[in-house]
C-alpha cells in the first residue's frame, strides 16, 4: 500500500527469529517473509512504473 500511495522508501525490520530479537521483535519479519514481501513489492512497483532499488 505504501508504494501505491507514493512512498519513496520503506523501512522493514528483518530478524531470523523475531520472538528472540532484543528490540522491535513484534514489528519484525523473518528473512523468508521479507523475500515474499519483496516479490510482491516488485510486482506492484512494475505495475505502477515506479523504479525500485534494492
Amino acid at each position: 500500500a505504501a508504494i501505491a500511495a507514493g512512498a519513496d522508501g520503506l523501512i522493514i525490520e528483518v530478524h531470523p527469529n523475531p520472538a528472540e530479537a532484543m528490540s522491535d521483535g513484534d514489528q519484525s519479519i523473518t528473512p523468508d517473509e521479507f523475500a515474499t514481501l519483496m516479490k510482491r513489492i516488485k510486482i506492484i512497483s512494475a505495475t505502477l512504473e515506479r523504479h525500485l532499488e534494492e
